[in-house]
């Protein structure tokens, strides 16, 4: 971090999570880089294919700087949450080729314009609509690591690969075994507190006793 140079440091931890969520994607098959694992449908394409649209729009729209990307999912036919996955015929490389322009779109951005800039959000409601630069990188940054997240836990129900990227994992040490006994440990822990609390509820769930 170079606390003389804030756009570095929002930078860098932009970048951390830009490149985690892609880590996420690496070795996966089609499928499982696209299956919703939620209720509502959370995938890993689709986090990345939203967190372009949210850098282009907050770091290019809104400073008068539109990228001229098409963006097929803000078209007046297309149905709801359509940024939040991508369609059968759209490659996985054509949305993370997406991504890596709207990073350097939004980099351009925060290159070319101080931090007390302001702009207008266009999707905000008129009066209520102004942001500084400053502030939209703010929001990108939690908003990536926040999907970052997501693409943690989806990535780890797939096919238990987990940490921040492959060569820093960022998790304490421990092989297969330990990590089991960890689990149990945590799973004996909240049985136990669900029947102090309502020892007449049984605990529902899946994982055994």
């Amino acid at each position: 971090m170079n606390p003389t140079d804030p756009k570095a440091d929002l930078r860098t931890s932009l970048q951390s999570a830009r490149d985690a969520l892609l880590w996420k994607l690496e070795g996966l098959t089609e499928y499982d880089a696209r299956r919703p694992l939620t209720p509502t449908g959370t995938n890993l394409l689709g986090l990345v294919r939203h967190l372009a649209g949210v850098e282009l729009g907050y770091l290019g729209d809104t400073f008068g700087l539109p990228s001229g990307e098409p963006l097929p999912w803000l078209a007046e036919d297309a149905g709801p949450n359509a940024d939040m996955y991508a369609a059968a015929d759209e490659s996985r490389e054509s949305v993370v080729a997406l991504y890596r322009r709207a990073w350097a779109h939004a980099d351009a951005t925060l290159d070319a314009l101080a931090l007390d800039t302001v702009g207008t959000v266009p999707w905000w409601p008129r009066g209520a609509d102004e942001v500084t630069l400053h502030h939209a990188v703010v929001r990108v940054v939690a908003d990536t690591h926040r999907h970052a997240g997501h693409a943690d836990i989806l990535r780890e129900l797939l096919d238990g690969a987990a940490g921040l990227n492959k060569d820093r994992r960022s998790l304490p040490p421990g092989d297969a075994a330990a990590w089991e006994h960890h689990r149990a440990r945590v799973e004996r822990a909240a049985r136990q507190a669900h029947r102090a609390k309502d020892p007449d509820e049984p605990a529902t769930g899946t994982a055994p006793n």
